[in-house]
C-alpha cells in the first residue's frame, strides 16, 4: 500500500491510531467486539466526540456491508483494501454472514503483525480452523478456507490482481470493496487506477469508501495541518473537496452509480434506539464540535449491477434485505 511521496511509517501509524480508538470505544461500550483486544493494546483515553465518530464510522460501514451480504445471500466476496487490524471477518463468522471469500490487503508491516497475533492467540486462530480447516501463515500472508490476508501495494494493481487471483478470488461473483481512510493517501491518479481496476475486472460490484469530505473550508484546512504535524500528507485530498468530487471519482472510471452521506447524516440515520444508548455512555459537552467533525467525513458507495440485483437500493434509512 506504499504511496509515492508519502511517509509510509506515518500512514502505518494511522492504522495503529484507528485500532486504538476502536478498542477504547469498545471498552466504553459503544459496540461489541470481543476480538480487538487480541490485536490492540489498551491505549489512552479518547474524547467523547472521537468515540461517537468511530461509532458512526464502524456502524455505517457495517450497515452497507451487511446489506450487501444479505442481498447476495453471502454468495459473494469482500475485499478490504488497507484493512489494518479490522476484525470484521470474526464478527461475520459469529453472525453466520460469512461470504464465499473475505480478502484483506495492507502493507507487509501491518499484515505481518496481524498474522503473528492470529498465530499466537487462540481466540483469533481457533475460529479460523473450525470444522477441520487448514490455517496457513507465512510472514504477512494468511490463508484459510474463506479468509485471506495478503500483503501488497495498492498502487500496483497488476500485483494486486495477481495476488488475489492466486488466492482464489472469483471475478464472476458479486464483490464488495471497502476502504477506510485509504484512498486519501494515494494521489488522484493512483486512486483512479485502483478504483478503475475494480470496475473493469468485476462484473457485479460495490465499493464502500469512508474518508474526509468538505476539506476546502476552514475546518478542513485545520484538519490537514494537524495531520501534517504527524507527517501524514493527504496526497488525494483534492478528491475530498466536496460530495460531488467524491462521487465523481467512481462515476468517471466506469461505475454505474454512486451516492454519499456525510457522517453527521449517517449518525442520524443509524437505529436511533442504539444511538440514544451510546449517547448515555459519556457526557458530550460540545455537540457543535461533533457536528463539525462528522460533517468533514463521509461514506461514499458506488455500484455496478448489470444483473439487476438491486445494489442501487442499498443505503441508509432503508430496510435491510432478507436472507
Amino acid at each position: 500500500m506504499s504511496t509515492a511521496g508519502v511517509d509510509d511509517s506515518a500512514v502505518i501509524a494511522t492504522n495503529d491510531d484507528a485500532a486504538s480508538c476502536k478498542r477504547f470505544a469498545v471498552q466504553q461500550g459503544y459496540w461489541k467486539d470481543p476480538y480487538i483486544q487480541h490485536l490492540v493494546r489498551p491505549g489512552e483515553r479518547k474524547a467523547p466526540e472521537i468515540n461517537r465518530g468511530y461509532y458512526a464510522r464502524t456502524q455505517g460501514v457495517r450497515q452497507l456491508l451487511d446489506q450487501f451480504l444479505r442481498l447476495t445471500r453471502c454468495e459473494c466476496q469482500v475485499v478490504s483494501l488497507g484493512a489494518g487490524f479490522e476484525t470484521t471477518y470474526w464478527r461475520l463468522k459469529d453472525e453466520g454472514l460469512v461470504p464465499r471469500g473475505y480478502f484483506e490487503v495492507d502493507f507487509p508491516a501491518v499484515t505481518s503483525r496481524k498474522c503473528h497475533y492470529i498465530r499466537s492467540r487462540p481466540p483469533l486462530s481457533k475460529p479460523l480452523t473450525e470444522g477441520g480447516g487448514q490455517l496457513q501463515i507465512e510472514g504477512g500472508v494468511l490463508h484459510c478456507s474463506n479468509y485471506h490476508i495478503l500483503s501488497g501495494d495498492l498502487r500496483n494493481t497488476e500485483e494486486l490482481d495477481a495476488s488475489l487471483t492466486a488466492s482464489g478470488i472469483d471475478k464472476s461473483l458479486p464483490t464488495l470493496f471497502m476502504t477506510e481512510c485509504v484512498l486519501v493517501y494515494l494521489t488522484p491518479e493512483q486512486s483512479a487506477k485502483l478504483v478503475r481496476w475494480a470496475s473493469d475486472n468485476f462484473l457485479t460490484a460495490m465499493f464502500v469508501n469512508y474518508e474526509q469530505v468538505n476539506m476546502k473550508d476552514k475546518f478542513g484546512q485545520v484538519m490537514i495541518e494537524n495531520l501534517k504535524t504527524r507527517h501524514c500528507h493527504l496526497a488525494g485530498v483534492d478528491l475530498c473537496a466536496d460530495a460531488e468530487s467524491q462521487k465523481q471519482r467512481f462515476l468517471s472510471v466506469g461505475w454505474e452509480g454512486s451516492d454519499l452521506l456525510d457522517m453527521w447524516t449517517v449518525y442520524h440515520s443509524l437505529p436511533q434506539q442504539d444511538v440514544q444508548r451510546i449517547e448515555r455512555l459519556e457526557f458530550l459537552d460540545e455537540v457543535e464540535l461533533l457536528q463539525q467533525l462528522l460533517q468533514h467525513y463521509c461514506i461514499t458507495w458506488a455500484w455496478k449491477d448489470p444483473a439487476g440485483l438491486g445494489l442501487s437500493n442499498l443505503g441508509f434509512g432503508r430496510p435491510s434485505p432478507l436472507m
